[in-house]
Order: C-alpha cells, then structure tokens, then sequence
C-alpha cells in the first residue's frame, strides 16, 4: 500500500487553509524537474523500460493526489493505476510539445471524469456522515479532536463547491500548478482559470461564516447530550 500522506489532508484547521487562499501559492516545482520528467516520457515512448520506471517514480505523487482530491482517497489507487495503463499505451505518440506532468494530470483528470460517468450511483460520504464522525471525535474533547473537526470542516466546505471551482481550486491553490498549467490540464482558458478560482475563493468565504454558526449551534447540542 502506498504511502498516503497528502498536504491538503494534513491542514490542521479550517482557518489556516482559508487564510492560505489570499495567499500566493507557496508550493513550486522546478523547471529542470519538468523538464527531467518530459525526457523520460519521451525515452519511455522509444521503449526505454528503465526510463518508464522512472517517469512513474517521478509522477506517481502527483497523480494520486490530484485524484485523491477529484475522487477521494479510498479510490485514487485504482484510478491512478487506470491512469498510468492509459499514459503507457500513449507514450509512443507523445510529442513533447507540453511538459509530460502536465500531460499526464490531463489524462488523470479524464480517466476520473470517465469514473464519474461510469459510476454516478455510487454512494460518497456525506455531509451528515462527516459530521457523525466528527461528533464522535468532539465528544472526547483533547486538541485531536478540535483538529479532526476543523479538518472535517475544511471536506464539508470543499465538498460544496461547484465541482468546476473546486478543481481549478485544487489544481492551482493546493497543487501548486499555475494557472496556465491548470488550464491545460482542464482544457479551458487561462481566464476561465482564474475566474472559477476566485469565485471558489468568495463562496468559500460565504460559506465559512454560515458554517460556524451551524457547528456552534450543532456542537452545542451534541455536548449537551454528552453531559446529560
């Protein structure tokens, strides 16, 4: 089983993250790496087998991260294997005339659209479960718990974007890829981009407001009930 630890799903508190998003992203990648990356895929597309290797290494990371958040964790795996079954019958016609990760995210991002199609009926976790969760971790009442809430918060939050802001959210605030990046990764414009990524931003600031009220009041119940 691989190693799971993903930045977003560590963000200690609700807070944090949002203070985050006015922000200028402080997550880089260097332009030697992306540049490392496409000249593998381009030897892995000849056959270079130990080039593959290294092209997946190299990837791997990203790619399950960014179908852990368009998805969720419990199936990033598998989509992250589709993903990769998808780039190695593709590689021999890959040109080289963008950067290979981001080619790549693009072919993950449709494989998890492709999921989507193929299994609208199956069940997500929702709100109310979130927040069943939390209820049982708040009733213990130590520092872990307030942690947990405010990380099932930031889930119940994000949950609620519409999917398009969501995404260019994730791509750019999270990820840490450009806006010229994301927009390729999505097949939109760079001011399309820029657009959801601020609208996201303002309902999630609308949102946090409307929340807190709603958990202070539903926390308040549940402590009552834990005392009585």
């Amino acid at each position: 089983m691989r190693d799971r630890s993903i930045a977003f799903l560590q963000t200690p508190g609700r807070g944090d993250f949002l203070r985050q998003l006015g922000k200028v992203n402080t997550v880089t990648r260097h332009d030697k790496d992306d540049a490392r990356v496409t000249a593998l895929a381009l030897r892995a597309g000849q056959g270079d087998r130990a080039a593959l290797t290294e092209f997946i290494r190299r990837t791997q990371k990203d790619v399950w991260r960014l179908l852990a958040h368009l998805a969720d964790t419990d199936r990033a795996d598998d989509l992250t294997q589709e993903t990769y079954l998808r780039i190695i019958s593709a590689l021999p016609t890959f040109a080289g005339r963008s950067s290979a990760r981001t080619w790549l995210l693009s072919v993950a991002r449709r494989v998890w659209v492709d999921s989507v199609r193929h299994d609208m009926a199956r069940p997500r976790s929702t709100g109310t479960e979130w927040e069943t969760v939390a209820d049982q971790h708040t009733a213990t009442n130590t520092s872990a718990s307030n942690s947990w809430s405010d990380w099932v918060d930031v889930q119940l939050l994000m949950e609620n974007l519409d999917p398009d802001r969501r995404e260019a959210l994730i791509l750019t605030q999270v990820l840490g890829y450009t806006y010229d990046e994301a927009a390729t990764i999505v097949g939109v414009r760079v001011g399309t981009i820029r657009s959801r990524v601020a609208r996201a931003r303002a309902d999630l600031i609308d949102a946090t407001s409307n929340h807190a009220a709603k958990k202070h009041r539903h926390l308040s119940v549940v402590q009552e009930r834990a005392h009585g």
